[in-house]
C-alpha cells in the first residue's frame, strides 16, 4: 500500500519535469542554434609564376578562407590536390569572378598557372578569414563545425577521456555516475562528475554549472530528451561547437574549430593524433590545463587522453608513445597577429554605425578588408619588439640607489606608468589601412590608441621638409641670401638657435643637446634634428608650412616656430595618410 502513492509520486514528479524541459529544448531549438557571426576577411593573396610555394601551403590558404575539398560543399568554392599541381574551382558565392584555375609545381615553386582563357602570370586566392565577429555580451569566438568534418582522432579523443560508452548509452551513463557518487561521498567533497557528453551539453545550454543534487537530475532528464530528439551525431556536433576551450586574449575559446585555429594556427581537418588529444584534454579545465600557461599540466593531461585512447582501442600503443614524444608545437600566443583585433574592432565599430548588433551576430555577413596577413604578422612582431626595448630603457630611467643604512644601499625602480604603443601600415596610394596594432597587449586593455589622439612630435617634421621642396626658401633667410629649391642633398644649419616670432622668444633643443652644425636635409630629418628643422621652417616660410598641412587635413596648425616641434593633436593613423596624400 505504501509503494503505491511513493511510486505514483515519483512518476508525476518525473512526467512534470519530464514534459517541462521537453517544452524547453522545444524552444532553445526551434531557430538558429549557435549565432552564425559576420566573418572579417583580409585582403586577397596573389599567386605569381616563379614563386616559392607549394600545392599544400595553397590548399590551406583556400581552407582558411572557406573552400573545401570536391566532396565539400562549400559555396565560395573548393580546390584538388594532385601530386603536383591544385585545381581550384571558385563557387557561386566567391569573391572573384567564377573563373577556374590550375596551379602547377616544379622544383619548390610555381611553375605555371593556367585559366580558362590560357597561360596567366598571376592568381588571386580567396581571401583569407581573419576572425569572425564576436558575441559582444559572451566575448566568445566560434567557428561552427559540422560532425563529417570533425576529424575522427579527435572524436575518438574525446569520447576515450569524457565518455566511452558516448555511443552506446542513451544520454546517462548510470555505472559512472554510481561510480563518480562513491568518489564523492567517500572522500566527502565533490571530485567527480559523471556527466556524459550529453549530460555536459544539457548543462552548457540550459543549466547553471553548480553543483547540487536538483542540477544533476535535471542534466539527466534533459540528457535523456536530448537522445530521444537528436542522433548521436547530431549531438557530438552540438557539444563540439558548444565546448568552451581557454581563453585567448580577452576572448573565450567555443568549439574544437575555433580551438584548432587558436592553439595551432590549423583548420580543424588537419590536426594530428598528440593536438587532437591536446584539445580533448582541455575540456576538463580549460584555464588550470591552459598549454601557455602551464605546459606541464597540459602535457601530462594530453598524455593521460593518449592513455585512454589506447585502453579504448582507438589507437595502438606504438602510435601513442609516438605522439607522447611529440613536443608541444603552439601558434604564438600574440593575438595581435594572427587575429588582428585592434584591426577588427574598428571595423566592428564602423559597422555598428549600420547595422544592429543582432544583425551582425546573426546574418553571415563576409566582410572583405584591406587587411594584410603578413604585414600584420610583421607589426604584431615589431611592436612586441619595440615596446620591450622602450621598457628596458624606461626601467633603466627609473632605477636608482638608495641609501637604507650606513654605507648601505638599495637598488629601487621608481613606479609609473607603463608605456603604451600604436603603429598603423597605411598604403601610400590609398592612404587604405594594411596592419594596425593598438597597444601592446589586446587582452589586457582594449583601448585602441592607434585612434587616440595625442601630440605627434617629431612626427610633423615631414610637413616641414615637404613644404620647403614644393616652394622655394625665403632669399631672405636662406643661408646664401638666394633664393633656392630644397634637395635632400641641400644643407640646413643645426646650431643652437633663437627664433622671434612676433614678442615671443622660442629656443628649440636637440636632444641630449648635440648639435651638429652644417648638416645634409636627408641627415637633419632622418636624424630628427630639431634646431635644423626649425631653422628650415623659417627659412621657407611658417605660413608656407601650415598651408600645406592644412591642405593635407591638419586643419588647427599655427604658423609659429613651435610648430615644427609641438604640432596639434592627432591619432597615429592620421599623419601617415596626410603625408601619404
Amino acid at each position: 500500500l505504501v509503494f503505491l502513492p511513493v511510486s505514483v509520486l515519483v512518476v508525476g514528479t518525473f512526467s512534470y519535469f519530464y514534459v517541462k524541459y521537453e517544452r524547453i529544448i522545444a524552444r532553445r531549438f526551434s531557430g538558429q542554434i549557435f549565432s552564425n557571426s559576420a566573418r572579417i576577411y583580409a585582403q586577397p593573396e596573389t599567386v605569381r609564376v616563379g614563386e616559392k610555394i607549394d600545392a599544400k601551403s595553397i590548399a590551406a590558404m583556400l581552407r582558411h578562407a572557406g573552400y573545401s575539398e570536391p566532396d565539400g560543399q562549400s559555396p565560395l568554392g573548393s580546390y584538388r590536390l594532385a601530386k603536383d599541381s591544385i585545381e581550384i574551382s571558385p563557387g557561386p558565392e566567391s569573391y572573384h569572378s567564377p573563373d577556374p584555375a590550375t596551379i602547377r609545381f616544379s622544383g619548390g615553386e610555381v611553375d605555371t598557372i593556367s585559366g580558362k582563357s590560357g597561360d596567366l602570370g598571376a592568381y588571386e586566392l580567396e581571401p583569407e578569414l581573419v576572425t569572425s565577429l564576436f558575441d559582444a555580451g559572451q566575448r566568445s569566438k566560434r567557428q561552427l563545425v559540422k560532425y563529417p568534418d570533425i576529424p575522427k582522432i579527435l572524436v575518438d579523443a574525446v569520447t576515450s577521456i569524457e565518455d566511452r560508452r558516448f555511443f552506446q548509452h542513451s544520454g546517462v551513463n548510470y555505472v559512472r555516475l554510481a561510480e563518480a557518487a562513491w568518489v564523492d561521498v567517500t572522500h566527502q567533497r565533490h571530485e567527480q562528475g559523471g556527466s556524459t557528453i550529453t549530460m555536459q551539453l544539457s548543462r552548457a545550454f540550459f543549466l547553471t554549472p553548480e553543483k547540487k543534487l536538483s542540477r544533476k537530475m535535471a542534466e539527466m532528464l534533459i540528457a535523456i530528451e536530448l537522445e530521444q530528439k537528436f542522433s548521436k551525431q547530431q549531438i557530438f556536433e552540438f557539444y563540439a561547437n558548444q565546448v568552451d576551450l581557454g581563453q585567448r586574449g580577452s576572448f573565450t575559446i567555443s568549439g574544437f574549430a575555433e580551438a584548432s585555429r587558436a592553439y595551432f594556427n590549423k583548420d580543424l581537418k588537419d590536426i594530428t593524433l598528440p593536438e587532437a588529444a591536446l584539445i580533448a584534454g582541455l575540456i576538463q579545465a580549460p584555464s588550470y590545463l591552459s598549454p601557455y600557461r602551464h605546459k606541464e599540466r597540459a602535457l601530462e593531461r594530453r598524455n593521460l587522453v593518449l592513455e585512454a585512447m589506447v585502453e579504448n582501442h582507438a589507437i595502438t600503443r606504438e602510435e601513442a608513445d609516438k605522439a607522447k614524444a611529440t613536443p608541444l608545437k603552439l601558434a604564438p600566443p600574440n593575438v595581435e597577429a594572427s587575429d588582428a583585433p585592434y584591426f577588427v574592432d574598428l571595423i566592428r565599430d564602423n559597422l555598428n554605425n549600420k547595422y544592429n548588433e543582432r544583425e551582425l551576430n546573426e546574418q553571415s555577413y563576409r566582410i572583405y578588408t584591406t587587411l594584410d596577413p603578413d604585414l600584420q604578422t610583421v607589426a604584431a612582431q615589431a611592436v612586441e619588439a619595440g615596446i620591450k626595448n622602450v621598457d628596458e630603457q624606461v626601467k633603466k630611467l627609473r632605477t636608482r640607489k638608495v641609501k637604507i643604512g650606513k654605507g648601505k644601499y638599495e637598488t629601487q625602480v621608481k613606479p609609473g606608468p607603463e608605456a603604451q604603443v600604436a603603429l598603423v601600415a597605411l598604403d601610400p596610394h590609398t592612404g587604405a589601412v594594411l596592419a594596425l596594432v593598438g597597444g601592446r597587449n589586446y587582452g589586457f586593455s582594449q583601448l585602441d590608441h592607434a585612434v587616440a589622439k595625442r601630440p605627434t612630435g617629431s612626427i610633423f617634421k615631414p610637413f616641414v621638409y615637404a613644404a620647403a621642396m614644393n616652394t622655394a626658401l625665403d632669399p631672405v633667410t636662406a643661408p646664401d641670401g638666394q633664393a633656392a629649391v630644397l634637395t635632400p642633398a641641400s644643407t640646413v644649419d643645426d646650431s643652437p638657435s633663437t627664433f622671434a616670432y612676433g614678442d615671443q622668444i622660442y629656443e628649440p633643443r636637440n636632444y641630449k643637446e648635440e648639435y651638429h652644425g652644417q648638416v645634409t636635409a636627408r641627415y637633419a630629418l632622418a636624424m630628427s634634428l630639431n634646431n635644423a628643422t626649425v631653422k628650415l621652417a623659417e627659412q621657407v616660410g611658417y605660413d608656407k608650412v601650415a598651408e600645406l598641412a592644412k591642405a593635407s587635413g591638419i586643419a588647427s596648425v599655427k604658423p609659429t616656430p613651435a610648430m615644427a616641434l609641438d604640432p596639434p593633436l592627432a591619432h597615429p593613423g592620421e599623419l601617415p595618410a596626410q603625408l601619404a596624400r
